[in-house]
């Protein structure tokens, strides 16, 4: 995930990740990182997404989202 975030960098993006504020990412056994939100399925598909995971997909998108209205009324 860090090599990728090196050429999205050089074009300009931001980047959003979890910060340990969020206490699903001391619960996760099976994704979510500071770095976003993930899921191991298993190698046939056989994992479902934790309840964990869900809840730090949703605190994710909710970043994501606080930043895209930040930036569109030009607040830092």
């Amino acid at each position: 995930m860090l090599s990728m975030m090196l050429p999205l960098l050089h074009h300009g993006m931001l980047l959003v990740g979890l910060p340990y504020t969020e206490s699903g990412l001391y619960r996760t056994r099976s994704g979510g990182t500071p770095y976003g939100a993930s899921h191991v399925a298993g190698l046939h598909n056989e994992l479902p997404v934790s309840d964990v995971e869900a809840e730090l997909c949703i605190a994710l998108g909710r970043r994501l989202a606080d930043a895209a209205l930040k930036l569109r009324r030009g607040v830092e």
